[in-house]
């Protein structure tokens, strides 16, 4: 049986963040992931990842993404890859919805930069764009997106380099506290650690039933149209936006990787699915929920389907992270940041998880994801 000061279990977007980061600090790292990286069974693929500092869900997330884009760019310069690509982003809904206030919220508490446009003004600035007279679109030019891959390979490559070990296509098939360390037992043998992190997404139930977190898998599509007018949606003139509407919340990109414009719909059906088990095509009638925002909204992104996917969100209750100790046994960390917002914060979790493991506690506040607040 070999040994590690730290096991990172899944090997997505904070798995490979936080090899990375403990890597780098010089830890005996072991990094195990079940399928190959950047894989389109879990939560971390699809091309791009939204990043934004106007934090509607609540501005104390807003710091974090501070964070997390200097850690990017950061990343980014010692990988020598472009990953993250300022378009600017754009807010849309009315005035009384949950987007626009929420953003505007973070946005003063913080004194983020941001313009407040009117719908003729939006409209007029981003002509792909029909909206009600009375909606609002909140703009801010620092955000924008994330090749989701790309980054994650990125980091993989710099724990490599670093020193850290890999294993893919390995499964876990239990995680055993003993004496203050852990073994850790896969389809291959065994390895003991010190401490492991858990990053497994959708899986992490299935390697901690005992968990006392109310984890809820959700099945999620996306799907890429063929834009009527290709200039309208280049990332120099079109931001990526999300768009409150009498349809649900829709996100969506300008033009990337692929001949097409990206838009999902977040939360989709809020469908409870196993993440060994459901399925994974795209129907007409999920392509039907994505493509009622944009006949309506965007009309000119709304040509034929050129691609599409399904992907899995794991949403807590309230939709905030899990970041702590297991109870009753502080060498098993666990990370779940995966409530259909995570993958911007990567970096900085890699981080402040690698604190957790290495000297028992972060000078982040991560209080408001402690696993305590479900007792």
């Amino acid at each position: 049986m070999s040994g590690f000061d730290v096991v990172v279990i899944g090997l997505g977007a904070m798995g490979s963040a936080t090899l990375y980061a403990l890597a780098r600090r010089g830890v005996r790292v072991l990094g195990i992931e079940r399928f190959t990286p950047g894989h389109d069974r879990g939560s971390s693929h699809g091309l791009t990842r939204i990043i934004r500092l106007g934090y509607f869900e609540h501005p104390s997330y807003v710091p974090l993404v501070r964070e997390a884009i200097a850690l990017w760019r950061d990343i980014e310069a010692r990988s020598g890859q472009s990953l993250m690509h300022v378009t600017g982003i754009l807010e849309v809904g009315p005035p009384d919805g949950v987007l626009v206030p929420g953003t505007l919220q973070s946005s003063r508490q913080h004194a983020l930069p941001h313009e407040i446009l009117d719908a003729p003004g939006l409209m007029q600035r981003f002509p792909a764009f029909r909206v009600p007279p009375h909606f609002v679109g909140v703009f801010q030019r620092d955000g924008g997106f994330l090749a989701a891959e790309a980054a994650m390979a990125a980091q993989l490559m710099l724990a490599r380099a670093a020193g850290a070990e890999l294993r893919t296509e390995e499964t876990v098939c239990e995680i055993e506290p003993h004496a203050g360390r852990v073994r850790i037992v896969t389809d291959r043998g065994a390895v003991e650690a010190g401490a492991t992190i858990v990053t497994a997404g959708p899986w992490l139930k299935t390697l901690l039933p005992g968990l006392p977190v109310p984890l809820k898998v959700t099945r999620q599509a996306l799907g890429w149209f063929e834009p009527k007018d290709a200039a309208l949606f280049s990332a120099s003139h079109f931001p990526v936006f999300i768009l409150e509407s009498n349809y649900g919340m829709h996100y969506g990109f300008p033009l990337f990787g692929e001949p097409g414009v990206k838009v999902g719909k977040h939360h989709h059906r809020d469908e409870t699915v196993d993440p060994d088990c459901h399925d994974r095509a795209v129907s007409d009638g999920d392509e039907a929920l994505i493509r009622a925002a944009l006949t309506e909204h965007l009309p000119a992104a709304s040509g034929r389907p050129i691609a599409a996917k399904t992907c899995l969100y794991t949403m807590t209750p309230d939709g905030n992270f899990v970041l702590d100790r297991l109870p009753g046994h502080p060498e098993i960390i666990i990370a779940s940041p995966c409530s259909g917002h995570g993958f911007k914060f990567s970096p900085v979790i890699g981080e402040t998880l690698a604190d957790l493991a290495t000297s028992g506690a972060t000078q982040r506040d991560i209080s408001r994801f402690q696993i305590s607040r479900f007792e």
